[in-house]
């Protein structure tokens, strides 16, 4: 009987994931989509309200674990990658959430302050981004990471751009190509 309960308690002590190291499986599945996803596809990390959307490109894969563990997760794996770069939407109502309608609320703000310290953050409303989202699914894969968070506009959603080429690096390549198109005519 005490093997028994040894084993179990090594066995959940080896389940639990813990930042740095591999969550279970949707981690593993995060790392392997994440080699493939390229410019224009999106990853989001969600509350557990979120609904399964329909778009033939969005894949919806339930973590189960605290949304703040999951964003710094994906946001260091985004960072580690050579061929991606992550901009960060938020949505533009998690700032008006009032602690009375949504208990813990100004303790997740100042976590999500904290674990996306260095990113440059937009914020659109949510609906904005919803239909970003499901634009982009039409063409393009979209991850979905859903968590056991239960407060209100608390997602987080990251386009991936060309990690070896800057929107500065494209603004100069159209500027260049306009120009020798009027030197032409």
């Amino acid at each position: 009987m005490k093997t028994l309960i040894m084993s179990f308690l090594a066995a959940a002590a080896f389940a639990a994931p813990t930042y740095g190291q591999a969550p279970e499986w949707w981690g593993t599945k995060l790392q392997s989509e994440l080699s493939r996803l390229g410019h224009r596809n999106w990853i989001a990390v969600v509350d557990s309200a979120y609904p399964s959307q329909t778009a033939p490109g969005i894949k919806l894969i339930y973590t189960g674990e605290k949304q703040l563990d999951v964003v710094r997760y994906v946001l260091d794996a985004v960072g580690k990658a050579k061929h991606v770069r992550g901009s960060v939407f938020v949505d533009a109502e998690l700032p008006y959430v009032p602690e009375t309608s949504a208990k813990g609320i100004t303790d997740y703000r100042a976590g999500l302050k904290e674990v996306l310290k260095g990113q440059q953050v937009k914020s659109l409303p949510h609906g904005k981004i919803i239909e970003r989202l499901d634009a982009a699914g039409q063409a393009f894969h979209v991850l979905v990471l859903k968590t056991d968070l239960t407060l209100p506009y608390t997602s987080v959603f990251i386009r991936l751009d060309c990690g070896y080429w800057s929107d500065d690096a494209e603004d100069q390549l159209r500027e260049a190509m306009e120009a020798a198109k009027g030197a032409t005519q």
